[in-house]
């Protein structure tokens, strides 16, 4: 075998080692929080953070294979829950659904919803949310899962907007069917990624009435700035402009579905919006500036980004919310973290658990090559609930 031939090899070998990061170990949870009560519930109830998270042997110490595998294939051995599908008239004339799903084990004495965001693009039919709620539905929960409008392809869309990363009125709106509907239930409310900047945002904004039933918030990899976050996403360091590319294209396809109501004539002419310019746009700040900060009526890219981003909105947050990020998440990295790392040591009743591995909403767990079907996350998740409710529960008992 020639110099040349084994140079190659090297360079290959030493990439994937690079990639794979087999030379971690597995690492203990990183909890950051002031409220030394608070901080104790979760420690009882969550004993998992005691624990090192052991990613899947050979690809999950990677956090870009966490990533892909995550956004590619999702979880494994996927189940399909049955449920309820419930369409909204919005004031807007938007068409709005969310799927709600009952409990499978009735042995809990408390009634607990979990209101669901997805990540961007995502709906109650993204195998990631299916295998967390038959999770959580064994466990006793009942959920509601908010569609992002315009995400679900069998659902028209009825007016000249669709989802954005900070609109809330959606979630604020399902909320409260929701409530009406069970109106005795506790509501804990869950988002991923910009569902989790949706969740943090709208517990922070003071301008809406917030529904009695809400006890508190879980938001999972999240970027909590969008003006700091697109500058990193815009840089080729670390794949990011990949991952940035790949969220434009989904962006363009929801709004290309839905063209006919979307892109309208009369909707271009109100709106002033250049179809040409929607197409070639090739980022999300060029598709925001071509299309979102128009049809929300913004000046520019940075006025939506500012209005959007939840770190704006932290200080305005009166109930329990625990923030989960991966500090190998190739799309939010570290620089990012700091404010939240920031606020939670310096808010009561909140917490900031930081992950050394996990990827973007990946977290998965066991075996050699093939993970375990259930993920770190979604056996965290259905314990830092019971954590919320505990909290909850303890803030209410008579002194």
């Amino acid at each position: 075998m020639s110099t040349a031939v084994l140079a190659f090899v090297a360079l290959i070998l030493i990439f994937l080692f690079r990639i794979l990061n087999v030379n971690s170990a597995p690492q203990k949870p990183v909890l950051f929080c002031k409220d030394e009560n608070f901080l104790a519930v979760i420690l009882k109830m969550v004993p998992i953070l005691e624990n090192p998270y052991i990613p899947t042997r050979l690809w999950g110490f990677s956090g870009h294979v966490q990533t892909v595998v995550h956004s590619v294939i999702g979880r494994f051995k996927c189940p399909w829950p049955i449920g309820e599908r419930i369409q909204l008239n919005l004031p807007d004339n938007s068409l709005l659904t969310y799927d709600l799903y009952q409990p499978l084990d009735h042995k809990y004495e408390d009634d607990i919803t979990l209101a669901i965001v997805p990540g961007i693009c995502n709906t109650s039919e993204s195998v990631y949310i299916r295998t967390f709620v038959h999770y959580a539905q064994c466990h006793g929960y009942r959920c509601a899962v908010l569609n992002h409008i315009g995400a679900l392809p069998t659902i028209p869309v009825t007016t000249s907007r669709i989802f954005t990363y900070g609109h809330t009125n959606d979630f604020h709106d399902m909320l409260h069917h929701l409530c009406e509907r069970h109106p005795e239930t506790k509501v804990v409310s869950i988002g991923y990624s910009m569902g989790g900047n949706i969740v943090a945002k709208y517990l922070g904004e003071k301008d809406k009435e917030k529904v009695p039933n809400l006890i508190g918030g879980i938001s999972i990899c999240q970027g909590y700035d969008g003006i700091e976050g697109t500058k990193w996403l815009l840089n080729w360091q670390n794949f990011r402009r990949l991952y940035l590319y790949a969220m434009t294209e989904a962006m363009k396809t929801i709004i290309l579905r839905h063209h006919r109501i979307l892109l309208s004539e009369e909707v271009k002419t109100t709106y002033n919006l250049n179809e040409r310019e929607i197409i070639s746009a090739a980022t999300l700040p060029e598709l925001d500036d071509a299309y979102t900060r128009k049809i929300y009526g913004f000046n520019s890219v940075e006025e939506l980004y500012d209005w959007s981003s939840c770190i704006n909105y932290l200080q305005g947050i009166t109930l329990p919310v625990i923030f989960i990020n991966s500090k190998d998440d190739p799309l939010i990295p570290d620089p990012l973290l700091e404010p939240i790392r920031q606020f939670a040591c310096n808010q009561n009743k909140v917490a900031y658990i930081e992950m050394a591995h996990g990827g973007h909403l990946g977290f998965y767990e066991g075996g050699l090559l093939h993970p375990n079907p259930v993920s770190w996350l979604d056996r965290s998740l259905v314990s830092i609930i019971g954590a919320l409710v505990c909290a909850h529960m303890e803030t209410k008992a008579p002194e």
